[in-house]
């Protein structure tokens, strides 16, 4: 196992085993991110657990000093924090980055310990907006279930610009239409056609405060067919017409 010390509050270790004589701060409380398998769940489970850091599963830890984490705006380990949540599409991606990183050792210390601090605060973030998936408990859904819906998420999260329909995503995933309903709404307390509009929204708001295309072709690009139904939808998201949320970003 290789570490990176962030500060003198935050040690990232990668790889598996013993963390050797890695600099590990006082109180510490781990930030475990396994990346799954045949059968595995990807999974970010938050624990004091000294055990925790060396599992045969586990590839990334953050050791950060509980002072740290309460400082963020995180939480002691309770409860469901230990047993784990799903590993969403956005903290896989930076740790995925911070674990496979290859640059010349120079470049390639900086660029971790930056991922360290970015992968920290976004699940602190996800975990303080309950937006962390918890993982299914035995008897509500089957591993192989909950890792199918996963799935349904990430295909929205990262495809949401392709025309996907509730058959496409319930083929792909491997689940008939009413288990997917039904299994979505519960897990990520959402409709699949509301996860579907939440992606497009965000990246209209980007291109609002970052374009000057028309209102009317952003609106278009990311999904609605005329603009009425585009501010409808906009302004019942963020409160505001987007010209009015447009003008807003560039008075600001």
């Amino acid at each position: 196992m290789s570490w990176i010390e962030v500060s003198p509050e935050m040690t990232a270790l990668l790889g598996r085993g013993a963390s050797g004589g890695a600099p590990l701060p006082a109180d510490p409380v781990n930030l475990v991110f396994s990346f799954g398998g045949p059968g595995d769940p990807a999974t970010v489970r938050i624990d004091d657990a000294p055990e925790s850091r060396s599992g045969a599963d586990v590839q990334l830890v953050l050791v950060v000093a509980r002072n740290a984490l309460l400082r963020m705006g995180g939480r002691d380990p309770i409860g469901q924090d230990e047993r784990g949540y799903h590993l969403p599409t956005e903290l896989r991606a930076i740790a995925v980055a911070l674990r496979d990183c290859d640059m010349a050792e120079a470049p390639r210390n900086v660029y971790r310990l930056a991922k360290s601090l970015e992968l920290f605060c976004e699940t602190i973030r996800l975990q303080r907006g309950a937006s962390l998936v918890p993982l299914a408990e035995d008897g509500v859904w089957s591993i192989a279930d909950s890792r199918r819906l996963i799935d349904a998420r990430r295909m929205i999260d990262e495809r949401w610009q392709e025309k996907l329909t509730l058959e496409m995503i319930a083929r792909a995933c491997g689940l008939n239409r009413a288990k997917l309903t039904r299994g979505f709404r519960e897990m990520f307390a959402c409709t699949i056609a509301e996860a579907l509009a939440e992606q497009r929204l965000r990246q209209a708001s980007r291109m609002l405060l970052t374009t000057d295309l028309p209102v009317s072709s952003i609106g278009y690009e990311n999904g609605y067919l005329n603009n009425a139904s585009f501010a409808r939808a906009f302004g019942r998201r963020f409160g505001l017409t987007p010209t009015s949320f447009r003008s807003c970003g560039v008075a600001a």
